[in-house]
C-alpha cells in the first residue's frame, strides 16, 4: 500500500483534492479515490505521470526507496 500513500500524501501537501489530481490526470475522480485506498492500482504510464507532476521519482513514488 506504499503507493496508495504516497499518492495520498502528495496531493494532500500540494493541497489538492481528488477532482483536482484526477482533472491533471485526465481521470476520474473516482480512478484515484480507488489509486488512495488500494482497491485499484494506477497503470505504468500513469506512475510515471504522478512522479512528474508531483515532481519525484518513480522508486519513490513506489515506495522503492531505502536508507543507505
Amino acid at each position: 500500500m506504499a503507493l496508495a500513500n504516497n499518492i495520498a500524501q502528495h496531493r494532500k501537501r500540494r493541497g489538492w483534492s481528488q477532482e483536482e489530481l484526477a482533472h491533471r490526470l485526465s481521470v476520474s475522480r473516482q480512478s484515484v479515490s480507488k489509486w488512495e485506498s488500494g482497491q485499484s492500482t494506477p497503470d505504468l504510464n500513469r506512475v510515471v505521470e504522478l512522479s512528474q507532476l508531483f515532481n519525484t521519482t518513480t522508486d519513490e513514488l513506489l515506495g522503492n526507496v531505502t536508507s543507505s
